[in-house]
């Protein structure tokens, strides 16, 4: 029979509904079981396209021997994408218990929920020095019997240790430590492969996106070739779907040529950015071509019908891990015919030796031959063949902060690829949202499934939401998404802040009370939500002026300083905001009744920091003024007006585009 999970709407949970496993959903009832029962709780944290989690359900939790042991603890399934807030809470104590951390994670606690074992992927038995479940569990439940007070001392120190503030103050923001933090990667730079450190390889784009800001910033070539060099391994390697278009999460190797084959939504949306960036700087076609076709994967594999964007694909198909990307040249033979098949086979490193298990990931590494467009119709067919020969499973959760990236990098890439379509899906999305994402009282959901939305939103999710209605309102002038960065922006201090020792928490002030408070600040995979509620508040501070995003920026930064001080490589998206309070700063106000072409196509060339913009009409008037109040002063005429001001000093008003290169 379906166990509880059957219930649910994450697609996670539901892999696990007919497991042997009697698996409870993150719920109080779980808790009260376990106090009721005197039980340990056995927790397991994962998510849909992970890799490990599945080999770890299919050895153990579909097997009775497993679920018989158990049975003496009640067991709980989380969603990390759903409930990134226990991930992070167990996480930091697996990370400090075992000094590592990853996916799945497995946690053994009380019914008060305070762990005292964690650790990751574990098999049903003993293999090569690592424990297995079937003699870990009955050793665990024994010290539980006959050792409980030793169990809960350790457990309160965890918990203890989880619960306290962090330990360093605020810093001061200065320059130094964006130099730091370039020279601290160039020493950990793969010249050779690009990247930072060795194998596995993440392809981290905020680190890439902060390379390319310092190197045009401060006139640093070094750091725009570890970019370049970076992008274009990535470009050429086996993590990028050469057929399919889009990234995998990671690459196993130096090389970039055996990925972790699982695609994530977040991945995609961050390295369009830094692709869209970096052609922008050196207007190389292969950075332009690799961010469409990975922009065309999002829309054409992950965009469901209303408009959102889902969490990502499977590394498994069939459960084996790769088999719906790899290639033999037999079937290549058969799809293109012997002709086409021997130049592709050639190109893309199609061999019959094969370079993963017998078989081919398709790659461009040796540079052999000319790459085929996207649009191809080799390539199409090759595309048509591969959905035919096996299925993915894609994860068609909506998370609102991975969705606030894609509508971000998709209104990018538009306006800097010239590309409307891309801008059009952003605007649907962000409308989308807007609609099911938000309750009654204009508070923000954390995700959608099955359109049931759930979870209230997290600071990730307020912050990147914002962070995509200023690049939205960049990209179209529009006031309306001006309007709801403003409100959102606002949001963030009243919800999440943290007044009295710097930063915000993860989670509202009024959310679920967990066994401690996370207050994420370093850039993992993805830019944590204090680095991105740092640049957004400083970009609402120069857009509209007042003094409420003005102090909470200057607030915000100091926090950051203080928390980024020993490592600041590892907060590169803090730096760009960083780098938006120190860097010279222009403020430019158009005022008309029709919005000059040039604007636009200066924001094609030049980087988007640095300028503020706002658009000022009859219409937008009123809702401007309110905004950004400094506005008010500035008269309108039929004719084009053009107000620039730098580093605070403002210019007389000009008939005529005031910036130029």
């Amino acid at each position: 029979m379906p166990n509880r999970l059957q219930h649910e709407k994450s697609p996670y949970l539901l892999q696990h509904k007919d497991n042997a496993v009697d698996w409870y959903p993150w719920c109080p009832q779980a808790f009260e079981q376990a106090a009721h029962e005197d039980k340990p709780i056995f927790l397991s944290i994962g998510y849909s396209t992970c890799h490990w989690c599945h080999v770890m359900a299919h050895e153990s939790f579909e097997d009775s021997e497993v679920a018989a042991l158990l049975a003496d603890f009640v067991c709980i399934k989380v969603d990390r994408e759903e409930r990134p807030d226990i991930d992070a809470v167990y996480m930091a104590a697996c990370q400090a218990m075992t000094g590592f951390g990853g996916w799945p994670l497995t946690i053994c606690m009380t019914p008060r929920q305070e762990p005292f074992f964690a650790g990751t992927y574990f098999p049903k038995r003993a293999r090569c020095g690592q424990p297995g479940l079937m003699e870990l569990l009955p050793q665990l439940l024994a010290l539980w019997r006959t050792d409980r007070a030793r169990l809960t001392e350790a457990a309160g120190q965890v918990t203890a240790f989880l619960r306290q503030p962090a330990k360093s103050g605020p810093g001061e923001p200065a320059a130094a430590l964006l130099h730091q933090a370039y020279e601290n990667l160039r020493q950990s730079f793969d010249a050779a492969w690009g990247g930072f450190g060795a194998a596995p390889k993440f392809p981290s784009p905020h680190i890439l996106l902060f390379l390319l800001h310092y190197a045009a910033a401060q006139e640093a070539p070094q750091a725009l070739s570890m970019a370049e060099t970076t992008l274009r391994a990535m470009a050429a390697g086996g993590i990028f779907d050469h057929i399919g278009g889009g990234f995998s999460r990671y690459a196993t190797d130096r090389q970039w040529r055996i990925p972790h084959f699982e695609k994530m939504l977040y991945d995609n949306a961050l390295l369009i950015l830094a692709f869209c960036e970096a052609f922008r700087q050196t207007k190389t076609p292969l950075y332009a071509e690799t961010a469409r076709r990975t922009a065309d994967f999002i829309l054409r594999e992950l965009t469901e019908e209303a408009g959102g964007f889902y969490c990502g694909q499977d590394a498994d198909s069939d459960g084996v891990e790769g088999k719906y990307y790899t290639f033999t040249p037999e079937e290549v033979i058969r799809v293109l015919g012997r002709k086409d098949a021997a130049e592709f086979c050639r190109c893309y490193d199609i061999t019959k030796k094969g370079n993963f298990e017998g078989k081919s990931i398709p790659n461009r590494i040796a540079g052999i031959g000319d790459a085929w467009a996207g649009d191809d119709p080799r390539l199409v067919r090759l595309y048509e063949y591969r959905r035919t020969r096996t299925k993915l499973f894609t994860d068609r959760k909506i998370l609102l902060s991975w969705n606030g990236w894609t509508i971000a990098a998709l209104a990018r890439a538009g306006l800097l690829l010239e590309e409307p379509r891309y801008i059009r899906a952003a605007v649907r999305a962000q409308k989308w949202i807007r609609k099911t994402m938000t309750d009654e009282e204009d508070r923000l959901y954390l995700r959608c499934c099955g359109q049931e939305t759930a979870q209230g939103g997290q600071l990730e999710d307020y912050a990147v939401y914002t962070l995509a209605l200023l690049e939205l309102y960049r990209t179209t002038l529009e006031t309306e998404y001006l309007r709801e960065a403003v409100r959102r922006g606002e949001q963030i201090q009243e919800l999440f802040e943290d007044r009295e020792n710097g930063g915000c928490f993860m989670t509202p002030h009024a959310g679920e009370h967990l066994i401690a408070r996370p207050k994420e600040s370093y850039d993992g995979a993805l830019p944590s939500g204090n680095s991105v509620t740092a640049y957004v508040w400083e970009q609402l501070a120069f857009l509209t002026g007042r003094p409420l995003f003005r102090e909470a920026a200057d607030r915000q930064q100091r926090f950051m300083a203080g928390q980024m001080a020993k490592m600041p490589q590892a907060y590169c998206f803090a730096l760009l905001a960083l780098a938006e309070a120190l860097e010279p700063h222009r403020e430019l106000l158009i005022t008309g009744s029709r919005l000059p072409k040039e604007v636009f196509a200066y924001l094609r060339e030049h980087p988007a920091s640095g300028l503020s913009l706002l658009y000022k009409t009859a219409e937008n008037e009123s809702q401007l003024s309110e905004l950004a109040p400094f506005t008010a002063a500035y008269p309108l005429s039929e004719e084009t007006l053009w107000y620039l001001c730098e580093n605070g000093s403002c210019r007389a008003p000009s008939k005529t585009f005031p910036l130029h290169h």
